[in-house]
């Protein structure tokens, strides 16, 4: 196994990390990432069976340490679901998914159709910031009617997600967890007296339902209320944010014509942008028994990494992968992980994908890049600081 340096802060890597990934697989399934200290992989085959191995799991061996100043935000991480394994993750995700049901998310459609054409409308003409107008806006509002939260709220949730997610960051430093710790602190406070009024005046809305899951006796207590909502809003909110700005920068970057977003194409166009640009890149695994995978033997409380966007583009899966190719039959992505803990938010991010880009583009056919498009360093994300258009 080789080992590779490459600072994920290096400007050049933050703006085209894909030749690092390609360097990497080819030197075989597994290598060292230095700057990590870290074995990873970017091979699909790998990950895939990685992420369907119960040997493995998103809980540490041994518990880490936790420095008193990040306690309240390692609190709410302690009942997320995206953090456990069964039993704790069993229950949670049972519970959760009778109530963010797929007729729950079939039914926002018309909500997300109003929204995209609202945002689309209100676009100016001339140039303009497409995630500010139009990405960030739509998921978060989303996730707020989802919620039954005000959504006026809106601009509270997307500061506290911005600065929650920071603490995933390559590079984080002091005041980057400070600002994590004090958004965790507000949000919890803000879902904590709204749980309790939800719960003395019920409505129509996924907290209620959530309030009134039950599974053999169990309800899920307050904390994990809290946490669960957290992880809606920071896991599905920032995800899609990137995704549509990745998206529409590649489209417009190739040329692809519009037919690609006809009704009959948009499934596979979204599923081509989730493919090629994906919004995260990397996550991580703990080795719970001794294993071996492709040659590579993993020992018990070994950690791995498993690089989604570089398992995206295996050309051992996908002919030409570094084409975009909107007609491209469709194969597993790495994007929304796989197996256990595979993201109960993907049919909410592809529905409203599906929606809001054709409705973006039927609105401003002529949507030209305005200058170069920059990535921001926020790796293990991968998203734009902002995307310039004109209309």
């Amino acid at each position: 196994m080789i080992e590779l340096s490459q600072s994920p802060t290096e400007p050049a890597f933050v703006q085209d990390p894909y030749p690092f990934y390609e360097r990497a697989r080819a030197a075989g399934p597994f290598f060292r990432w230095t700057d990590y200290n870290l074995v990873c992989t970017g091979n699909s085959a790998a990950v895939h069976a990685i992420f369907r191995d119960r040997r493995f799991g998103r809980e540490p061996v041994e518990p880490p340490v936790i420095p008193p100043h990040l306690a309240p935000f390692y609190a709410v991480e302690a009942h997320s679901m995206l953090e456990l394994e069964p039993p704790r993750h069993t229950r949670l995700r049972n519970l959760v998914l009778r109530a963010f049901t797929s007729r729950r998310i079939a039914g926002l459609a018309p909500d997300i159709t109003a929204l995209a054409t609202e945002l689309a409308l209100g676009i100016p003409r001339g140039e303009f910031d497409l995630l500010t107008a139009f990405a960030q806006p739509l998921p978060v509002r989303i996730i707020a009617r989802l919620l039954g939260v005000p959504e006026d709220m809106a601009p509270d949730l997307l500061r506290w997600s911005n600065a929650m997610v920071g603490m995933y960051m390559a590079g984080r430093t002091r005041a980057m967890e400070d600002r994590a710790v004090a958004a965790t602190e507000a949000f919890v406070a803000f879902l904590r007296s709204y749980v309790e009024e939800r719960r003395a005046r019920p409505a129509d809305d996924l907290i209620t339902q959530l309030i009134a899951a039950e599974m053999e006796g169990e309800k899920l207590t307050t904390d994990e209320l809290i946490a669960t909502c957290i992880l809606l809003l920071n896991a599905g909110h920032e995800a899609t944010v990137h995704t549509i700005g990745n998206g529409v920068k590649t489209l417009l970057e190739t040329g692809t014509p519009l037919s690609a977003l006809a009704a009959e194409n948009v499934e596979g166009t979204v599923e081509e942008i989730l493919r090629f640009d994906p919004a995260l890149h990397m996550f991580t695994r703990w080795a719970y028994e001794d294993i071996e995978v492709m040659g590579h033997q993993f020992r018990r409380g070994d950690q791995v990494g498993l690089l989604l966007a570089a398992a995206n583009r295996d050309p051992g899966v996908w002919e030409n992968p570094a084409r975009f190719n909107p007609a491209r039959p469709p194969k597993p992505l790495a994007t929304f992980g796989a197996g256990l803990h595979f993201c109960v938010g993907a049919p909410l991010a592809r529905l409203e994908l599906q929606i809001a880009l054709p409705i973006l583009f039927q609105h401003h056919p002529d949507l030209a890049l305005v200058g170069t498009p920059a990535y921001a360093d926020v790796y293990h994300f991968h998203g734009l600081k902002e995307l310039r258009l004109s209309t």
